[in-house]
């Protein structure tokens, strides 16, 4: 199977490369504007397929493409790709225009394509136990970042929509009545709260950037049950009053505790076994929304200045 990998940059090599080039059988092609980084990558992973050029790139014959480009060059990319029967798997957010990103759905559907979205938290093993096995009533996630306040738009579309796509994965249901509470610098986003509703359930999202550590901690209590999970990786259980800790085996890699292992499988599934995947799509959109309208909140409030 002929794949893509179309930016070669620091999520592409902490997340991807490692994950991707382990796969004997797929028949890589490296694209980088980069030609330092070209060479450098395709020597040390022995790719032999290489160029700068997308046309080349497509020439090749490549059935699928994962993209790893800075989010202002995703839209151009992944059109040039669909329009050429070329199946794409995009870093998040597939744009920070919720009209371009609803575009490329439309595209990636009208050509009978799979388009995945690099929410790779839903893939994460222990989040996706803690799914199966409860009923939740409460749900809270915290994302922390050290001393990095952010322009508001950027961080909310590069890194709070993880906040906003997990927990909404773990509600497993329609969530509304969204509040916020964003302290802001300017435009440099602080702190941003967030609550939102279903059938029996709260969602809480936290996120401060200007905090004392890059830090993750999920919180889901319901039915006498409570349970923590921290940096994805070490879990705690409370029931009857009791603790329970768990932690990831020692034998499993940081990518595969991290979600990327099992969505880098579950693209190329889908790819090879054509699975249906405009539901899961269709979601990913929900999620963008989102992103949109707290984006419109905080902008309202700034106005109101």
């Amino acid at each position: 199977m002929k794949i893509g990998v179309i930016g070669l940059g620091s999520i592409a090599q902490k997340a991807y490369l490692p994950v991707i080039t382990a796969k004997e059988e797929l028949d890589l092609f490296f694209l980088t504007r980069n030609q330092e980084k070209l060479e450098s990558l395709a020597k040390k992973y022995r790719i032999s397929n290489k160029s700068s050029n997308l046309d080349d790139l497509i020439d090749f014959g490549v059935e699928a493409a994962f993209v790893h480009t800075a989010t202002t060059a995703h839209v151009p990319i992944i059109e040039r790709l669909l329009n050429h029967g070329v199946h794409v798997y995009v870093d998040k957010p597939i744009s920070y225009s919720l009209a371009e990103s609803k575009r490329m759905v439309e595209l990636a559907k009208e050509n009978n394509l799979k388009l995945m979205v690099g929410f790779n938290r839903r893939f994460v093993p222990m989040y996706q136990q803690l799914k199966r096995e409860f009923t939740a009533e409460t749900i809270l996630l915290e994302k922390n970042r050290l001393n990095n306040p952010q322009n508001f738009k950027i961080a909310i579309y590069d890194d709070f929509i993880h906040v906003i796509d997990t927990i909404r994965f773990l509600a497993e249901g329609q969530l509304a009545d969204l509040m916020i509470d964003a302290i802001l610098d300017g435009e440099l986003l602080k702190q941003l709260v967030i609550k939102l509703k279903g059938e029996r359930l709260t969602a809480i999202g936290i996120m401060n950037r200007d905090s004392g550590v890059n830090q993750e901690i999920l919180q889901v209590i319901g039915k006498k049950r409570k349970a923590i999970i921290k940096d994805l990786v070490e879990r705690v259980d409370y029931q009857g009053g009791e603790e329970k800790i768990s932690r990831s085996a020692s034998w499993h890699p940081t990518l595969y505790n991290r979600g990327f292992v099992n969505i880098v499988d579950e693209f190329i599934k889908v790819v090879q076994e054509d699975i249906a995947i405009d539901q899961l799509l269709d979601d990913a959109l929900v999620t963008h929304k989102l992103c949109e309208e707290i984006i419109e909140k905080i902008e309202e409030e700034i106005s109101k200045e």
